[in-house]
C-alpha cells in the first residue's frame, strides 16, 4: 500500500470516503457512502506507516476474517472488505451514539444503572460466543447501544474464531489485551476461552461501582500476573451501597480459576437480571482485602488454574495436519514456485481439514536499524503478506484453510523452526535454493531447517538444478550433499 493518506473525495471500490470520524492508535475510522449499501457507514483503515507493530497488522487480518462470520443485534453489521494489495480496509454499520468509555469521567455511578450496562453486555456476550467467538478485548471503549437498546461488541482485532486459524497466537508469544481487563488465563497465552470475556466484564463493573480499577493499569508482565495471586479489595470495601449479591456476581466474575467463574454468560446476565435469588457466598461478606499472610500463600504456591479449551477446537485441530510452507519470495523462480505448490497441493489432498500455514522471513540486521519501509514508501511487512496471498491464490485453499505470515528475524532457517515447534506443525514443505558462493561458504537454510526439524521436511528442487558436484536427492533423502534422516521422515522432491 503506497504511503499516501486516503482524503476526503476519494473513491475505493465505490465507497465514497468523507470526513475523518476518529484516529485511534491503530487506525482511522471514515465517514463513507456507497450507492448500493444505504445507511450511515463507517471504514476501518489500518494505520501502516514506518513504525507500525506487525501485531497491529495480524490483528487487522483477523478482524477482516471474523466480522463476515458473525451477525445479529449484538455485533456491527458488516458491509465489505478491502485487500492489503490496494487498501486495507473494513466497512461496517455506523452506530448511533458513542461508547461507554466517556463515562469512566462520571465514576462511580449508581447500582442500578452498572446492572443495567452489565446485563446488555452480559446477554452480547452470551449471543456472541454462540457464534463461537471469544472477544479477549471487553473494556467500555469497545461497547456501544442501538437505539433498540442491544449493547454492540466492536473491536475483533484481537478476537479469536473457534473455528478459523488464530494468527495471534501463531506469530506472537506474548499476550496481547488491554492490562486492566486481562483474564489470567489470557495472561498465560490462552486465548479460546470463552469465560475471560466475564472476566473483564467483572472488572468493568467493579470499576463502575468504585471508581477504581481492581488490579490497576500495569504495563510489564509482572505486574499483570500479579492479578494471579493478589485479590483488590472488595467493591463493597470501597462503596458501602455496593449490595452483598451485586459484589457476589463482581467477584465471581473475578475469580482467578475459570473453573470458579460463570461458566456461561447467560447464567451471569441471567443473575444480574434477578439478584434477589442469586446465591450468597464468603465473596459476598468481605470487607477487606485476604491477609497478607494468605496472599503470600498463593504466590509462592499458586492454586491450579483449569484451562479448558473447548473440545471442539481441539478435535479440529488434533485431527488436522498443519503443512507450513517456506517461501522466499525474492529467490524463487517461476518453476520451483510451481514445484512448491503442486508439492503441497499433493501432500494435502487427500486431509480435506489440513491447514496451510505460507511463511516467509524477513530478514533483518543484527545491529543495523533497517527500515520497515521500501523505496515506494510501502510497508515492507504488508507488501510480503500480498506477495504470499498471491503464491497462494492457486493453490485454490478454502477461507480459513490457509494462513499467511511474515515474520521478521535475523536467520531464516531459525525463524522456519521457531513457528514450526511454536505451532506443532506436522510438516514442513521448503524450496532449494540454486546454487551460489554465499550457499557453498554458509550452508543452506534447507539442510539446517532438515538437520533440527521437529517434523517432517520435504525439500523441493525443480529437475536440473542440481548444485553441481552434490549428490542427486532421491526418496530417501539428501540434498546438497547433507543427510536429511535426523528429522526423521525428511525427502526431497524433484519437480
Amino acid at each position: 500500500m503506497p504511503k499516501g493518506r486516503l482524503k476526503e473525495g476519494d473513491i475505493i471500490d465505490g465507497f465514497a470516503i468523507g470526513t475523518l470520524a476518529h484516529t485511534g492508535g491503530m487506525a482511522k475510522l471514515y465517514h463513507v457512502s456507497h450507492a448500493d449499501h444505504p445507511g450511515r457507514l463507517l471504514m476501518k483503515v489500518p494505520e501502516m506507516g514506518s513504525g507500525t507493530d506487525p501485531a497491529m497488522i495480524v490483528g487487522f487480518e483477523m478482524e477482516q476474517m471474523i466480522l463476515p462470520r458473525i451477525s445479529g443485534a449484538h455485533v456491527p453489521r458488516f458491509v465489505a472488505n478491502g485487500d492489503f494489495a490496494r487498501v486495507p480496509y473494513i466497512v461496517f454499520e455506523q452506530l448511533p451514539g458513542k461508547s461507554l468509555y466517556p463515562e469512566l469521567d462520571r465514576l462511580p455511578r449508581p447500582q442500578p444503572e452498572v446492572i443495567e450496562v452489565a446485563t446488555k453486555v452480559a446477554t452480547a456476550l452470551a449471543d456472541l460466543h454462540r457464534q463461537k467467538v471469544v472477544h479477549l478485548d471487553i473494556k467500555p471503549s469497545n461497547i456501544l447501544f442501538r437505539d433498540t437498546g442491544e449493547a454492540v461488541l466492536v473491536d475483533y482485532g484481537l478476537a479469536r474464531h473457534l473455528e478459523l486459524p488464530d494468527l495471534m497466537d501463531e506469530e506472537f508469544r506474548l499476550p496481547y489485551g488491554t492490562a486492566p481487563y486481562m483474564a489470567p488465563e489470557q495472561i498465560l497465552g490462552v486465548r479460546s476461552d470463552f469465560r475471560s470475556d466475564l472476566f473483564a466484564l467483572g472488572v468493568m463493573m467493579y470499576f463502575f461501582s468504585t471508581g477504581r480499577r481492581p488490579f490497576g493499569d500495569p504495563q510489564r508482565m509482572k505486574g499483570l500476573k500479579k492479578r494471579l495471586w493478589w485479590d483488590p479489595p472488595p467493591p463493597r470495601e470501597l462503596n458501602p451501597m455496593v449490595s452483598k449479591a451485586f459484589q457476589e456476581v463482581i467477584l465471581r466474575c473475578l475469580e482467578i480459576d475459570p473453573a470458579r467463574r460463570y461458566q456461561t454468560a447467560a447464567q451471569l446476565a441471567l443473575d444480574l437480571g434477578d439478584l434477589f435469588h442469586v446465591r450468597l457466598t464468603a465473596r459476598a461478606e468481605k470487607l477487606e482485602r485476604d491477609p497478607w499472610s494468605v496472599r503470600l500463600k498463593r504466590r509462592l504456591n499458586p492454586d491450579p488454574i483449569e484451562l479448558i479449551r473447548p473440545q471442539g477446537a481441539a478435535a479440529i485441530l488434533a485431527s488436522a495436519p498443519i503443512v507450513l510452507v517456506a517461501i522466499d519470495l525474492g529467490a524463487a523462480s517461476r518453476d520451483l514456485a510451481e514445484a512448491l505448490r503442486a508439492t503441497v497441493s499433493q501432500i494435502t489432498r487427500n486431509r480435506p481439514h489440513a491447514r496451510i500455514a505460507c511463511l516467509n522471513v524477513l530478514k533483518i540486521a543484527r545491529i543495523a536499524l533497517d527500515s520497515d519501509l521500501d523505496a515506494e514508501g510501502n510497508n515492507k511487512h504488508v507488501m510480503r503478506l500480498v506477495e504470499l496471498k498471491h503464491w497462494a491464490a492457486a493453490l485454490g485453499a478454502r477461507d480459513g484453510d490457509i494462513t499467511y505470515h511474515v515474520i521478521e528475524s535475523v536467520s531464516t532457517a531459525q525463524a522456519i523452526l521457531t513457528f514450526a515447534r511454536d505451532n506443532n506443525v506436522d510438516h514442513i514443505v521448503m524450496g532449494a535454493r540454486p546454487n551460489s558462493t554465499l550457499r557453498t561458504l554458509m550452508g543452506s537454510v534447507s539442510a539446517e531447517v532438515a538437520g533440527s526439524a521437529p517434523c517432517s521436511v520435504t525439500v523441493v528442487r525443480v529437475r536440473g538444478a542440481a548444485v553441481t558436484g552434490a549428490p542427486q536427492a532421491d526418496e530417501a533423502g539428501d540434498h546438497d550433499g547433507v543427510e536429511l534422516g535426523d528429522a526423521g521422515h525428511d525427502h526431497v522432491a524433484d519437480a
